[in-house]
């Protein structure tokens, strides 16, 4: 019955989390499609990446935000790639450092995947609104 609890509490703790990088209205669009085919995915990603990975107190979000962007980047995950870009832009990553992130993705991941991150953070950074 622990076990429950523990993975209630962490589901909880990364529900906030979740909504409070992604948005409530990407949360809430993501969890209007959950399906009995992937409600049990979304329910460990919401525990473990959400109510672990990002709770962690061992970097600030600013920091875990960069590194998303840098892994996923590197890997050529561009849906998720740009969901972060919006995510670090709310966790106060100014773009500036987005762009020395990505820098670093053609070093030592390769020009042709920082090519794609740049296209895609330079269209949703042009969409931002100024203050």
């Amino acid at each position: 019955m622990s076990d429950r609890l523990d993975d209630a509490t962490r589901h909880a703790q990364g529900m906030r989390v979740r909504r409070q990088v992604l948005s409530d209205e990407h949360v809430d669009r993501a969890n209007a499609k959950i399906t009995p085919f992937t409600e049990g995915f979304q329910d460990f990603i919401t525990r473990y990446a959400w109510g672990e990975v990002w709770t962690g107190d061992g970097v600030d979000r600013q920091t875990r935000s960069m590194l998303t962007l840098a892994i996923l980047a590197a890997v050529g995950c561009e849906d998720e790639f740009a969901m972060h870009v919006k995510a670090a832009r709310r966790n106060g990553v100014p773009p500036e450092q987005i762009r020395e992130v990505l820098m670093h993705v053609a070093v030592y991941a390769g020009v042709p995947r920082a090519n794609s991150a740049f296209a895609i953070a330079n269209t949703i950074l042009g969409e931002e609104r100024p203050d």
